[in-house]
């Protein structure tokens, strides 16, 4: 599959998982798993429907993995900040990122509540609506307005933080300049359904990432979980990094 063909199976992903939602009346908690809720399970099927008849490999939050061994797996969180999606909070996505054995190939994150599309390519840049974007080059903490998932135990020096919810987007914010940095903070782990998508689309764009334990976050297994962290400049994800560290161990 050429790279063309792969971001069309990506999108058309993303848009029957928006057609399912909008057929939605229940986005309530659906009574399976922990913080699973009916919009997870609506947008699952709907995502599968169309990963499966494209016939890649699928890593699933809500489903697990899919035709194990695929050279390509299409690594999907269905609806990233669900909890924000069942409140009616308009930040919340479907984030796909497209994995072989070079690592994350192409990804798309859609931000569902208003239909803005993110995506990259591997080497070929990434985009916003189509559009070119690039971080913001901040490289100074005391100056960058910085994400979190998770509590920080104390403020160790941004100049402002926000929590909005939705890993994949608040990536993509770092990607396109309207966040300097984000960090995965105190008991908060992520899978990699959370952050591949919006690390390739970081990455593309032009910031850096890396793991607040140092562990690789390219990784299939759903049971695996991560600490990553973006930031718009190197010497701004070293700060941020740092300081996440000296925080957790006070």
């Amino acid at each position: 599959m050429d790279d063309a063909t792969l971001l069309e199976v990506l999108h058309a992903t993303a848009t029957a998982v928006a057609a399912a939602l909008d057929g939605l009346d229940d986005w309530g908690l659906a009574g399976t798993r922990e913080s699973q809720y009916r919009c997870d399970l609506a947008a699952d099927a709907a995502a599968l429907a169309v990963l499966d008849e494209a016939g890649v490999g699928v890593l699933s939050e809500e489903s697990g993995l899919h035709r194990e061994g695929s050279d390509l797996v299409v690594v999907v969180d269905p609806v990233d900040g669900s909890t924000n999606a069942s409140r009616g909070i308009p930040w919340f996505a479907t984030s796909l990122c497209a994995v072989d054995n070079e690592g994350p190939r192409a990804a798309v994150v859609v931000n569902q509540a208003s239909g803005i599309r993110f995506e990259a390519i591997r080497g070929g840049g990434a985009t916003k609506d189509g559009v070119p974007i690039e971080p913001s080059g901040c490289e100074r903490l005391d100056e960058a307005i910085v994400a979190f998932s998770g509590y920080p135990p104390t403020w160790f020096g941004w100049n402002q933080y926000r929590c909005l919810g939705a890993a994949a987007l608040d990536l993509c914010a770092v990607a396109e300049g309207v966040l300097d940095a984000y960090a995965v903070i105190g008991g908060s782990k992520l899978g990699s359904w959370d952050y591949l998508g919006g690390m390739l689309i970081c990455t593309e764009a032009g910031a850096v990432l890396g793991d607040g334990r140092g562990e690789g976050l390219v990784t299939l297994g759903h049971a695996d979980r991560r600490r990553p962290a973006a930031a718009a400049t190197p010497s701004l994800l070293d700060s941020v990094l740092s300081a996440v560290g000296d925080a957790e161990q006070r």
